[in-house]
């Protein structure tokens, strides 16, 4: 478990590369593989806390962290501050030392999320923001974040005073995604928000919103001056995005992964979500691995017969065609 100043210290001491939670994506698999290319720290994706409190046995799989991942951050949401509490302790005494942190949401822009009072429409009411921050914090031992947005809309830029809130709950960093919840993913990351927070807390800032590879990430740590990084969408089908990253900030040489690698690398991800999920996982998986050829020459028939793929062995067979993928000049 890592709690106090020093492990702070040291977890940021380096610039860390987060991979962010995204529902139906960054599951334990996936995590994995980012792992493997240099994720200094993943995140489950997001866990209901009062799902958590009801026993839901679906809720309770999304908090399995493997061997290879540990220790992992949860993410944790819901509104009722005590709840939120009774999940936190219990997740963490499921997990002992897998567990590095929890990660409160309060940025997610979800009608089925925020319909409810949770995720970003915590951002109207500091004091609720405060108020569970600290009920959470005073029940557990590890650290405490915070995942908040630019605000509910333009006119409500609010996450400097939010972001304060959080900390005077005693959250221990604090992630910004540049976006309001009215623009949901579209448009572009405000990167002055996220240097407002990080001159109003003292507590370590975390950038997120179009991190899609080496130059959006060093431009986020110059303009914002924030302590680490977060990657959603820019990780999709591009988990070397993180070994990018880290040889941009460190100075040291890079080469992206040519076709080759590219199939093996999901072959691996395939291999690793069937060992978790049985073969049923492969209809999950398909839209996961067209991520790793979108936007190349010939990506939507590669598309076309991904979708016919229904077992592990039909998936590995299409992608070590090779010749069928070079007919499409990638």
């Amino acid at each position: 478990m890592i709690s106090g100043e020093e492990p702070m210290n040291q977890l940021f001491g380096q610039t860390p590369l987060f991979l962010a939670p995204m529902a139906g994506f960054t599951d334990c698999a996936y995590r994995e593989i980012c792992k493997d290319f240099g994720c200094d720290v993943t995140e489950s994706e997001m866990v209901s806390a009062k799902g958590f409190h009801f026993g839901n046995e679906k809720t309770r799989e999304l908090i399995f962290i493997s061997e290879r991942e540990k220790p992992a951050v949860i993410q944790l949401f819901g509104h009722e501050p005590e709840i939120m509490a009774e999940a936190a302790e219990k997740i963490e005494e499921d997990l002992g030392g897998r567990l590095l942190a929890l990660d409160i949401n309060m940025g997610c822009p979800a009608p089925k999320i925020t319909g409810n009072g949770d995720g970003s429409m915590l951002m109207k009411d500091p004091r609720l923001v405060e108020t569970i921050v600290r009920t959470v914090r005073d029940r557990v031992f590890v650290p405490v974040a915070v995942k908040i947005r630019k605000g509910i809309c333009e006119n409500q830029d609010n996450a400097a005073e939010i972001a304060a809130a959080a900390e005077a709950g005693g959250a221990s960093w604090i992630t910004v995604h540049g976006r309001t919840v009215d623009q949901m993913y579209s448009g572009k990351a405000d990167l002055n928000c996220i240097a407002s927070v990080k001159n109003r807390v003292s507590v370590p800032v975390v950038g997120n919103g179009d991190v899609t590879g080496a130059d959006s990430a060093v431009r986020m740590l110059r303009e914002t001056d924030c302590d680490g990084l977060m990657i959603g969408r820019g990780a999709l089908g591009n988990p070397w995005i993180f070994q990018e990253i880290h040889a941009a900030i460190h100075g040291t040489a890079y080469q992206k992964p040519g076709l080759e690698e590219r199939i093996s690398i999901a072959i691996r991800h395939a291999e690793r979500t069937v060992a978790y999920k049985g073969e049923h996982g492969v209809i999950e998986l398909r839209k996961h691995i067209f991520y790793y050829f979108k936007g190349l020459p010939g990506a939507t028939e590669i598309r076309r017969k991904l979708q016919k793929a229904t077992t592990l062995q039909e998936l590995r067979f299409f992608l070590l065609d090779t010749g069928n993928l070079h007919e499409y000049n990638m």
